[in-house]
């Protein structure tokens, strides 16, 4: 993984600088992205998250694949960690914003280390105001939440009970003039007390991809425009190239001479932009 840099304030999310408390100082590890070329949404929600938040936020970002949307969240147990994930499934460039530095002894939460690699090896970056070996505080979490709405232009909430700290992000969000959207919930779930909360203030209630790009503002010409394999990589197309004819999966294993892990990861991608499929036990195209 990529050493920590510190920034340059000129480096910084241009989003930063309309905020009251911009940070003094910036590190990141990892590739620096073009901020103007994405909008970008801080996705947060509970650390006891729900199978419905799971699916939601899982679906919600999926549907988000090929449009030019940066996604940011805290790296934190729950569903911070579900978005990254899902991100770098969708194809998505993500930012991690932890609340510790960014040195391999100092990432928290330590299990996450290996997400925040593949998070750097992905493209994308880890992001902190904290110093690289700066361990983690109860103080600096809700500090660093400040950066994640911040930065961004919305802010997603998929699961929250009435005093979750992933309030705070919202809260935030909302002095700082950007949008709030939410997932509404099952009404028999405490964590659907937050959502029902935020929407009765005013946030926008969202349930697809589509909802969250109306939000946005990524017009229509731009979803117009993507062809179906514009945001495909050099391994997806060479996939799709060997997909003449539909093939059983071990016969695609050692046609691509990828070994299965990947082969399986890169054919999942490929699902989800709807561009192959799986019937009687043999892959094919769409």
């Amino acid at each position: 993984m990529e050493e920590v840099r510190t920034l340059s304030p000129a480096e910084f999310p241009p989003l930063l600088a309309e905020i009251p408390d911009t940070p003094k100082t910036l590190y990141l590890r990892g590739a620096l992205p073009d901020w103007n070329n994405y909008k970008i949404l801080a996705v947060v929600g509970s650390r006891k998250y729900t199978d419905y938040g799971k699916e939601a936020v899982t679906k919600i970002i999926r549907e988000l694949a090929g449009y030019p949307v940066m996604i940011v969240s805290g790296l934190a147990l729950g569903i911070d960690s579900i978005a990254h994930q899902a991100a770098l499934e969708a194809g998505l460039l993500t930012i991690a914003v932890p609340g510790s530095g960014l040195s391999d002894r100092a990432i928290y939460p330590a299990q996450h280390l290996g997400l925040a690699k593949r998070i750097v090896d992905s493209g994308g970056a880890l992001l902190s105001e904290y110093a690289p070996d700066f361990h983690a505080t109860l103080w600096s979490f809700p500090q660093r939440n400040r950066i994640m709405a911040g930065m961004s232009h919305a802010t997603l909430v998929i699961e929250a009970e009435k005093k979750s700290g992933t309030l705070i992000t919202s809260r935030l969000a909302t002095e700082y003039n950007r949008d709030v959207l939410t997932v509404p919930g099952p009404i028999f779930s405490k964590t659907s007390e937050g959502p029902h909360m935020l929407i009765r203030l005013g946030a926008t209630p969202v349930s697809s991809g589509a909802d969250v790009l109306e939000a946005l503002h990524i017009e229509e010409a731009v979803a117009d425009e993507k062809t179906p394999l514009s945001d495909c990589s050099p391994k997806e197309l060479s996939i799709l190239e060997l997909l003449t004819e539909p093939l059983p999966r071990d016969t695609l294993i050692q046609k691509s001479a990828l070994e299965a892990p990947e082969l399986n990861m890169i054919l999942s991608l490929l699902e989800i932009k709807g561009l192959v499929n799986e019937r009687m036990g043999k892959i094919g195209r769409t």
